[in-house]
This record gives C-alpha cells, structure tokens and sequence, in this order.
C-alpha cells in the first residue's frame, strides 16, 4: 500500500493517477486546503475516485492526534509525501500556515514512518532552497543556507529534518527539490495560469523584474516519472552519518527567458498579451536552473519535455476544462 500525501494537489494528483492506472493501491490524504479554489481539488479527487484502488482522507497533516490515528489505523511500505503550503509570495502574506502544514505537518509524517516502519519515504523539497545562489546550474552539493522567503526556510527544514530521522532511525528518505512544475490540473496561482487566464479575458498580466527572469520549467508527467523511479531506488547510506538519504533536482535542465514562454503561451492561445511591466517581487529569484545529472545517474532519467508541448496541453486542459 502506498501514501501518497497532497493528493488533491497538482503534482500528488498526477502521481496518484498513474500509479493507480498502474493497477497499485493508494491512499491519498488531503486537507483540501482553501489557499486556492477548493472545487479544482474537489474535482481532482474525483478522478481519483473513479479508480477501485484509491482511498481518500480528508485530514490536516498539522492535527496530531488525527495522524497519530491514521498511521495506527494504516501501514505503508513507500510514502511519498506532497502535501505542503506552497508559494512564495503567500509566505510574506500568511507564515503561520507554512509552519502548521511544512514543519508540524512534516514532523507528523516523520512520526508516523518511525512508528509504522515505512520502508522509503519520498518527499517534496524545491528549488526556492537555492536562495540566493548566483552559480549556476544548481547543483545538490550547492551552500544551501541563504534563503530569501520562508517558504524556501520550512523546505530546507525539511530536508534537515528528513536527515536526522533517516540517522536516528534508520529510514531511507530520499528529498526531490522540484523546479517551476506546470501542466494540466496546474495550481492557479502559477504564472502560467495566471496568464492564461488574463490573457483569454482581455486582461493585462503582470510581468515581474520587467520580464527579466529565467525559470526551469517542467512538465509534470516528466516529474512523476522521476518520482515513480525515485519509490524504487533506495538511497545508500552516507558515510558522514550513516543516514540512507539523498536528495535530487528535479528540473528540466533547460531555463526558458519569461518572456519567451509569453510568447509561447500567446502563440497556443492564438491572443497576444497586454503587458504589465513591475519590478521584482520580495522573495523571488532571478533565475532557477537545475542541474540533474545525479538524477540521471541514480535513477536514468531526465526531464526531457519543450515548453512548446508542455504549455500546448495545458492550454488545451485549461479550454476544455473552463469551456473556454
């Protein structure tokens, strides 16, 4: 039996999805969490419940008592674990939430793969750890200890906390740190929806650092294979502690100018944007980039997807989906 925590969330969907067409069991946990339209995860798990070999729970990682009683009622050998209050600019607006869901939340999950002795646990990092780092490409062994928003803080955390357990207790954790994950069921407080959207209503978007900004854009059915690849790959022990970890980029290797995937997204809508030009948002970074080498390496695999494609069935989700 497998968890697989965010489940209604964009990228624990998309994996729920396949491991289930894949004929495996699923359980998926949510708190359907309102920091965007409740209805998109509602409809997401919907989906999911079409398959005989999903479960759903609807509960708040950060309730104690409630997961302490999951993982007594449910064992698991692999956890991959999604859930987490996402965004950067939210974490100036509410920090409460990303302590709750990304460090009481994960010390839940933590807990319960101690207890209920979890074989592997997979968890989601990103690349907002990479702070200020200026080198590029961003390389796991990078000096991670400058980050510029709290959620980039609670990620680290994570991982910090990921290792210590793995030491202590002798669980295999393996970190993915995610790079800019777009793609049909996306979150709508990306840019890419954001734009979208706008654009199809006749709408200015705006465009941060007057577009001067690089992202590693990846699709998301290149993500879930390297997850999937990632479940079946047991971290070796490391020799400076003994711990079975490791953490991964998960990136496309290939950052795209923001002004080149406007482009690209106008050219799917077939409608040019208005632009909004601002300048750079508290937070934010200049540019992200990947390197995946160790990915490829350990597992053999790559993001390989064109913005081109992956923008095109986007679009073509967010149509049929809106009627639009």
């Amino acid at each position: 039996m497998l968890l697989v925590t965010g489940a209604a969330g964009f990228i624990g969907f998309h994996l729920s999805q396949n491991l289930l067409s894949q004929g495996q069991s699923v359980i998926g946990l949510d708190n359907l969490s309102p920091y965007y339209d409740v209805s998109l995860k509602e409809a997401r798990i919907a989906e999911l419940n079409q398959y005989e070999n999903f479960q759903f729970y609807a509960l708040d990682l950060a309730d104690r008592e409630g997961m302490k009683q999951f993982f007594q009622e449910h064992s698991f050998n692999i956890i991959v674990h999604l859930a987490a209050q996402a965004g950067v600019r939210y974490s100036l607006e509410n920090p409460d939430a990303y302590v709750d869901s990304n460090l009481v939340g994960f010390l839940n999950i933590l807990e319960g793969c101690r207890h209920g002795q979890v074989k592997h646990l997979v968890f989601a990092s990103s690349s907002s750890v990479y702070g200020a780092n200026r080198k590029v490409p961003f390389e796991v062994t990078d000096n991670v200890d400058y980050p510029v928003s709290l959620y980039a803080a609670t990620k680290k955390s994570n991982e910090l906390m990921a290792h210590c357990y793995s030491h202590l207790y002798k669980i295999p954790m393996t970190g993915l740190r995610f790079f800019t994950v777009y793609g049909p069921w996306g979150r709508p407080d990306m840019a890419y929806w954001k734009f979208t959207k706008a654009i199809l209503s006749g709408q200015p978007i705006d465009v941060y650092n007057h577009g001067k900004m690089r992202r590693d854009f990846t699709y998301v059915d290149d993500v879930v294979e390297g997850i999937i690849r990632v479940m079946d790959t047991i971290p070796e022990s490391i020799e400076v502690s003994d711990a079975q970890y490791k953490i991964y980029n998960i990136g496309n290797n290939k950052p795209i100018e923001l002004m080149t995937m406007i482009e690209v997204l106008e050219d799917c809508l077939g409608k040019k944007a208005e632009k909004n030009m601002l300048p750079m948002q508290p937070g934010d970074v200049v540019q992200t980039y990947a390197d995946v080498d160790p990915l490829m390496k350990d597992v053999g695999f790559s993001p390989s997807t064109p913005i081109e494609v992956g923008l095109k069935h986007f679009v073509d989700w967010y149509r049929g989906y809106f009627q639009v």
